[in-house]
């Protein structure tokens, strides 16, 4: 789901399915330390688990688990527990979840032709990696097996979007209108067009889509609202955004995207310590940690727990650089960029980032980090893509602007 993004399409049951494009741009790696830290006071919390006990949805992960240990082959059992590692994924912010989605997948992944189940799944789980070429082509393969899985459509809209190939997106959105009417298709399409030159009109075909599906279902409704306040902050209508984000978290689903998108919003504004007191307990995910560092950065003097934040993500970013794991170099971007002042690293990072996807966000960090190095022709592939498709956005016309004067 963005019109940032994204962390790929989340997978839920075909009846409904909510795009999640941004999910693993809150993907989370462990917290990489030199060495073990041990806490000097026992009663110190080291971590606040949602999950208990008494988690409905960790219990049928566990219960789901075991029955696929005795089943390993059972392609239905399979495929439930991937789509409920998705989930738990999106809500956690916990990447382990998809490693464990793509496990359970293990008996099909590798086939030319897998089981449509299977294949649509293989498709979001590549999406999670960026690997967009290989996720399209599963994909393409899908819609000729199965083209009245709205899935397929759907995840397709989802990657196309995130690559800024609006075009083929508003193709895409034309089997979904038929296969999943309502708000989940009139989301996909207007957000696409609030990408392309028509943010107003799009702004307000959401706004009566919403009122119009009011019996929608909440994780249907947080998208369309997010939608509707990422097109209207673009748009500069920062009133109106932050009582949509507000409707959406009021939604009570707890997605990390939202929560970045929200953050962000109110970074723009100037808002830092409302940031901080957000993010406060989100340390778990690297993209709403960078953040609370953003936000605590911005705050004089900064509080206690800043320096500790900033040498996390240093040492998160290093780890993924081990790992070969460069799906977030959008954020390490800004990282670079705003908290270790490091404009030349942040526009390397920028540019290799721009090869891969086309979102607003991308967008914006290219021009910032080109105009803070005081590089004005790096930006330029930014530049261009927003002119030839009509990107509405106060913030990168402010910075298009400075990087087209003499």
């Amino acid at each position: 789901m963005s019109t940032s993004m994204t962390q790929l399409a989340g997978a839920l049951p075909d009846s409904l399915v909510k795009p999640l494009v941004c999910l693993f741009l809150f993907g989370l790696t462990a917290l990489v330390r030199s060495e073990p830290y041990l806490p000097q006071d026992e009663g110190e919390v080291l971590e606040k688990l949602r999950a208990t006990a008494f988690d409905p949805g960790a219990h049928e992960i566990r219960e789901l688990r075991a029955r696929l240990t005795s089943e390993p082959t059972n392609l239905s059992l399979a495929c439930q527990y991937a789509r409920c590692c998705i989930e738990r994924s999106r809500t956690e912010a916990d990447p382990r979840f998809v490693g464990r989605a793509e496990a359970a997948l293990a008996p099909w992944w590798s086939l030319p032709t897998p089981p449509i189940e299977a294949l649509v799944l293989r498709a979001t789980l590549k999406q999670s990696q960026h690997e967009f070429t290989n996720a399209l082509a599963d994909l393409d393969l899908a819609a000729r097996i199965a083209p009245g899985n709205p899935q397929v459509w759907l995840t397709r809209v989802t990657i196309l979007t995130v690559l800024g190939d609006y075009a083929d997106a508003h193709r895409a959105c034309l089997p979904l209108a038929e296969l999943a009417p309502g708000l989940i298709a009139l989301t996909a399409a207007a957000n696409v067009s609030s990408l392309n030159g028509s943010a107003a009109s799009a702004s307000g075909l959401l706004r009566n889509a919403l009122t119009a599906n009011s019996s929608a279902s909440p994780d249907e409704k947080e998208w369309a609202l997010t939608a509707l306040a990422e097109a209207e902050g673009r748009l500069g209508q920062a009133e109106a955004a932050e009582t949509d984000f507000k409707s959406a978290l009021a939604l009570g689903q707890h997605d990390p995207y939202l929560l970045g998108a929200y953050a962000d919003l109110l970074l723009d504004k100037g808002r830092a310590p409302e940031v901080a007191e957000m993010l406060k307990n989100e340390t778990r995910a690297d993209a709403l940690l960078l953040r609370l560092a953003l936000a605590e950065s911005a705050i004089h003097p900064p509080p206690p727990d800043f320096r500790e934040h900033l040498a996390a993500l240093s040492a998160r970013y290093e780890a993924g650089h081990l790992r070969g794991d460069f799906v977030h170099q959008r954020e390490e971007a800004r990282f670079d960029l705003w908290l270790l002042k490091k404009p030349r690293a942040a526009l390397q990072l920028a540019q290799t980032d721009w090869q891969v996807q086309h979102e607003p966000a991308d967008v914006r960090i290219l021009l910032e980090a080109a105009l803070a190095a005081g590089d004005p022709l790096a930006a330029r592939p930014a530049l261009d893509f927003v002119q030839t498709n009509h990107l509405e956005d106060v913030k990168i016309a402010k910075l298009a602007e400075q990087l087209n004067r003499p």
